[in-house]
């Protein structure tokens, strides 16, 4: 009942943490695919899965705890090397499409993950409603998301701002992302995605963006460019998204959602629009030109932001929290000892 070793997760795996979690993850092999961002980052979990007290923290390659919302580049560099070994030259347009998503849920599942925007160094975390971890229903006839599902770093929806296309005024997270391809991935993995296009989804009188994205490791990632070939190679899967979207609160007692433009999808050019927009409205909230409300903007790596803090005070407040979980536990313990008559 006592606080659960960390769990260092690289690309590939989990390792208990220790000297062997120290080291770093080995390259990926030359048949392991063009793109890996996994590699530059990795993952510490710690709390139980599914309590209120379960976090993965992030880390960079030196090993420094970092903040998924904020010490992320926004754009995935296909040109660097990773791990030492060159990655694969992608064409002009496809570099510019080249974005770091950061999952928080997987496909098929139903616990709630999400950045902790309101948290030092935006862990993620699993929500909570009415005191309790929140789980999503099942939409029929599907088991949990039908995505891979995260957000995009170095984004936010300004809920002061008001968007000129849907006329209403941000959702103040990371701008979303449903990533369609074959694999399902893992909560706290850093991948690379191509955009193909975006949907106005309307919460409750905020905008809330979600961009339609395909892991750009993705076997049949080549054959998708912009929205019209999800259509075209994965029929039905648009409909399900705004069948999905409309519903999911449903049994939670709220209404079905709304979406501008009629439920169109926008495309590619439209979406990387959206993208530029939330990138700006991030700088601005960075660089404290903007109201942030209870955002925590606490980073490691963005220079020159007054929030900008060193890889020590860093690993103290992450101490902090793990402290403070750690001390709610050893009273439980106390408790529970104390009605055995221990």
């Amino acid at each position: 009942m006592r606080a659960l070793l960390p769990l260092l997760r690289t690309g590939r795996g989990w390792r208990v943490g220790g000297p062997a979690a120290a080291r770093l993850p080995q390259a990926a092999s030359a048949g392991s695919g063009p793109r890996r961002a996994m590699a530059l980052y990795r993952t510490e979990e710690r709390g139980q899965l599914h309590s209120q007290d379960y976090r993965i923290f992030f880390k960079n390659v030196a090993g420094h705890y970092i903040s998924p919302f904020h010490d992320i580049p926004l754009k995935g560099d296909s040109k660097k090397e990773e791990n030492g070994i060159p990655t694969k030259k992608a064409r002009n347009d496809e570099s510019e499409n080249l974005f770091n998503m950061v999952v928080e849920i997987p496909r098929w599942t139903n616990a709630k993950m999400e950045i902790a925007t309101q948290e030092p160094l935006n862990p993620i975390k699993q929500d909570v409603k009415d005191g309790k971890p929140r789980f999503t229903a099942n939409i029929f006839p599907y088991k949990g998301y039908i995505w891979n599902y995260g957000a995009l770093p170095q984004t936010w929806e300004d809920p002061h701002q008001k968007d000129k296309s849907t006329n209403c005024c941000g959702d103040n997270d990371p701008i979303d992302v449903c990533e369609i391809g074959s694999k399902v991935l893992s909560p706290g993995e850093v991948i690379h995605v191509k955009i193909l296009g975006i949907l106005a989804l309307i919460d409750e009188g905020e905008t809330d963006w979600k961009l339609i994205a395909i892991n750009a490791n993705d076997p049949e990632a080549t054959k998708f460019h912009d929205i019209d070939d999800v259509r075209k190679f994965k029929p039905g899967y648009l409909e399900a998204t705004i069948n999905w979207l409309t519903y999911y609160k449903v049994p939670e007692g709220k209404p079905e959602n709304k979406f501008a433009f009629n439920g169109e999808f926008k495309n590619k050019a439209f979406a990387l629009e959206i993208i530029k927009s939330t990138h700006e409205c991030w700088k601005a909230m960075l660089m404290k030109k903007c109201d942030r409300g209870a955002i925590n903007c606490t980073n490691v790596q963005v220079c020159g932001s007054p929030f900008h803090c060193t890889p020590e005070k860093a690993r103290s407040l992450v101490e902090s929290v793990l402290t403070s979980s750690s001390n709610k536990e050893s009273n439980i313990d106390d408790q529970v000892w104390h009605f055995l008559g221990k």
